[in-house]
């Protein structure tokens, strides 16, 4: 279950991007109540049981290179690039950047589940 919340979150970084591109392209600003809020809060569900599971496996396996600070500061970021994703004043490179280190957080955790599901 850990591995596919893992898989999923990277996989809304790029989800994110481009719809950051398409709102862009489209040139409009999204409804709040109709768009916007229902996408945020089933991402936020998922961060939440992701926290959940997460810190599970980190006190059990205490892998490495994953930390509970690290999953919490990629929660909060998904968390608020998901909402500015579609807004199209959202700043580009800051934008981008946020994405990159989530990717990367999610990648390196990845590689521990596969490590432990190795040992």
């Amino acid at each position: 279950m850990l591995k596919e919340l893992t898989t999923d979150l990277y996989a809304e970084c790029d989800r994110s991007w481009n719809r950051f591109m398409q709102m862009r392209e489209e040139n409009r600003e999204p409804d709040f109540f109709q768009e916007v809020k229902p996408y945020a809060d089933h991402i936020q569900q998922q961060l939440i049981q992701w926290k959940e599971l997460s810190s599970e496996f980190i006190q059990k396996n205490k892998p490495k290179h994953v930390h509970m600070i690290q999953v919490n500061n990629a929660s909060d970021a998904i968390e608020q690039f998901v909402v500015q994703s579609f807004y199209i004043k959202t700043s580009k490179k800051r934008f981008y950047q946020s994405i990159q280190s989530v990717k990367y957080t999610c990648e390196t955790y990845l590689r521990a589940l596969e490590d432990v599901a190795n040992d």
